[in-house]
């Protein structure tokens, strides 16, 4: 049985860097053909994907969010991180990280999200 856990700060000031770590159990993130996707959920609204690694190392991120988005992993740790740039009050949402085949297939795996509020 997979499982994902978020962690990272519930409150950033705006201008600054979000950064979160999903912790995976239960299988590696470089076992072959997987992504590792951030996603979030903003209030009222819907999912927004925000970007994968997969098990390769290779970075896939949403054009909308692309320039302020960077996806990292420690394979020794079995952990992959978001960092967001710049954020505003707009960045507020609880931030999920799920499992997929492939970049836009459905999520297998899903961590139980972390609530990031943006404000000063």
């Amino acid at each position: 049985q997979v499982q994902l856990q978020e962690s990272g700060p519930g409150l950033v000031k705006p201008s600054q860097t979000l950064s979160l770590t999903c912790t995976v159990s239960g299988g590696s993130i470089t076992t072959n053909s997987y992504y590792w996707s951030w996603i979030r959920q903003p209030p009222g609204k819907g999912l927004e994907w925000m970007g994968a690694i997969a098990s390769s190392g290779s970075t896939h991120y949403s054009p909308s969010l692309k320039s302020r988005t960077s996806i990292s992993r420690d394979t020794s740790k079995n952990h992959f991180t978001l960092q967001l740039s710049s954020v505003t009050p707009e960045d507020t949402a609880v931030y999920y990280c799920a499992r997929s085949r492939g970049v836009g297939d459905s999520y297998d795996y899903w961590g139980q999200g972390t609530q990031v509020t943006v404000s000063s």
